[in-house]
């Protein structure tokens, strides 16, 4: 007998969420034998400072979480496609990378921007060739509002290495408190996994569940007060998972909707830095990105991670309304 996607998906969320919730109390204490400690930038907000040697790398018991529960649900089901599991990955070890410079060589600013984005360049322009040249895949996107999905040719390629760039660090910019992060990729991964069993990609179903109970197993040790932080290798391999879901269920464009949160993070920092060049020194936002801004402006950390929690809610649900 078939076992409907939906069932597999939730089966790998718990088995990804035990995994994660499990393993993460062990990998605590070796994180701080090998004083892998979070620095806190004395430029941040001054109540963070007090986070300073909370072991970071976390993103790792996400990842072995995702992948256990892809493995063994992919044994049953004999659907073998590693895809997914290859760009969250690729880009886990290009967070782990910059976080090892950052903790191990004591080196806070990590890998330089321009590094990080050869990198990130590398993986994006593999990853729109793969999905152009796929047949299951392809070149066609699904649009909103619209009952016809639309072919985007050639620009197909250049679109999608935009995507991914700009939500692997979006994704990354998000990852400044506790909670927040986890939460929010946890909240659009909800879209994608109802849009994947709809779309009948049984593969990306089980590799979103892992996701999301990585996710929720994470969450009981991050969130506020956090005992582990997921690091930039957590991070970029969240970003990295969830536009490749929207990459195989053709929902890319739904991104820009259902992950409005990761949009407005980035948008952010894009603003204060245009702003801080234009008006030569000063600031449009309290602090960018702007979670920051709210907690200068007097929010406690625990307010605004519930509030952009409520608002990545309310974005998943226009992404609901807008796929026809």
């Amino acid at each position: 007998m078939e076992i409907p996607a939906f069932k597999l998906g939730l089966v790998g969320l718990l088995i990804s969420f035990a995994v994660v919730y499990y393993v993460t109390p062990l990998i605590i204490p070796m994180l701080r034998r090998l004083k892998f400690g979070q620095a806190i930038r004395e430029e941040g907000p001054q109540s963070h400072l007090a986070k300073s040697g909370t072991p970071t790398m976390g993103g790792l018991v996400i990842q072995l979480g995702v992948i256990i529960a892809f493995i063994l649900l992919s044994l049953l089901t004999r659907i073998w496609d590693f895809f997914p599991l290859i760009v969250m990955l690729y880009f886990g070890c290009v967070g782990f990378i910059d976080d090892y410079i950052k903790v191990a060589q004591k080196h806070n600013l990590g890998l330089r921007a321009w590094q990080k984005i050869v990198l990130q360049f590398v993986g994006a322009l593999a990853i729109a060739l793969y999905a152009y040249y796929c047949p299951t895949i392809g070149s066609t996107l699904i649009v909103p509002f619209m009952s016809q999905p639309v072919d985007f040719g050639i620009w197909y390629v250049p679109f999608t290495v935009f995507a991914v760039i700009a939500i692997v660090n979006a994704v990354n910019l998000t990852d400044g408190l506790d909670g927040l992060a986890a939460g929010v990729t946890l909240i659009v991964c909800i879209f994608f996994f109802v849009g994947s069993m709809v779309l009948s990609v049984t593969a990306t179903t089980v590799f979103i569940g892992g996701v999301i109970g990585g996710c929720l197993g994470f969450l009981m040790h991050n969130s506020n007060p956090a005992d582990i932080f997921m690091g930039d290798t957590g991070s970029m391999a969240l970003g990295g998972a969830v536009v490749v879901v929207a990459i195989t269920t053709q929902l890319q464009i739904f991104l820009l909707i259902a992950g409005g949160l990761f949009v407005i993070e980035a948008l952010s920092v894009v603003i204060q830095v245009g702003y801080f060049k234009a008006t030569k020194g000063k600031r449009f936002f309290r602090m960018a990105p702007i979670h920051h801004h709210f907690e200068l402006g007097g929010w406690s950390e625990t307010r605004v991670v519930t509030a952009f929690w409520v608002v990545s809610v309310i974005f998943v649900i226009i992404a609901f309304i807008s796929l026809v």
